[in-house]
């Protein structure tokens, strides 16, 4: 009853840049709603006007969770509007990914960021309706 939206996931960076970059390359309208430093570890938050990503520079740190083999967070997905387009904009930018598909979906595309994070993409049928 008190929940109104998602807002935020804090990420942990080896190389802030590296990772910003990777994510605007997918989300190419996604903006620096403010950045800065905390003890002299720079911060990024990252998105758009509903949703943002808190990049954290923590260069120097080993990743310590392994997707689907630890208790955690195996993936994040992100609804899109053109899995066609998206798949072509990983193939020209040399981004890895796979696919799966069940009948919701026309297209559920998977790809790992820079720092080991693995990314769902979505485009839903259009007549699936919690899309």
């Amino acid at each position: 009853m008190n929940f109104t939206r998602f807002e935020h996931l804090n990420v942990a960076c080896q190389d802030i840049d590296v990772t910003r970059n990777f994510y605007q390359t997918l989300f190419p309208d996604w903006y620096v709603r403010a950045e800065g430093s905390n003890n002299g570890d720079r911060w990024i938050h990252l998105g758009n006007d509903q949703f943002y990503l808190a990049l954290n520079d923590c260069a120097g740190q080993k990743r310590v969770h392994q997707i689907y083999e630890n208790i955690g967070i195996s993936h994040v997905g992100f609804v899109i509007q053109d899995g066609e387009a998206m798949q072509k904009l990983l193939d020209k930018n040399g981004i890895e990914y796979y696919t799966m598909s069940v009948p919701e979906t026309r297209y559920r595309i998977y790809v790992t960021d820079p720092d080991g994070n693995e990314i769902e993409l979505v485009e839903y049928q259009p007549d699936y309706a919690l899309k």
